[in-house]
């Protein structure tokens, strides 16, 4: 018989758990935009591949945060505590996943 109070539970703390991650990193990302450190990523080239991002719109891009860095109305001091948070945020996610590992790995008991 199906114990469905026990897969009730187990879908809740797995939805609550994904929702918690996900919003961690979204929030460590929004951070470290606002410090002034966009992530901007290298075009990846593939053998026999398309270039996901041409040379010149990774120019273009660049530019463009570069730009918005300059715009940032943060002082220094705002910015060093965003990054800051940006990294405890990434930190948090990461320790969930570690966690989430351990639980499942029974070697770890």
């Amino acid at each position: 018989m199906i114990d469905w109070l026990a897969f009730l539970v187990v879908f809740v703390s797995a939805l609550l758990a994904a929702v918690i991650v996900v919003g961690l990193y979204a929030l460590g990302l929004r951070l470290l935009v606002s410090a002034g450190r966009a992530p901007l990523v290298a075009p990846a080239e593939f053998t026999d591949a398309i270039t996901v991002m041409s040379e010149k719109k990774r120019l273009r891009e660049e530019k463009r945060v570069e730009k918005a860095v300059k715009k940032n109305p943060l002082t220094p001091a705002q910015r060093t505590v965003a990054r800051i948070g940006a990294y405890v945020c990434f930190a948090g996610c990461a320790a969930a996943v570690l966690y989430g590992i351990y639980l499942i790995v029974p070697l770890f008991h």
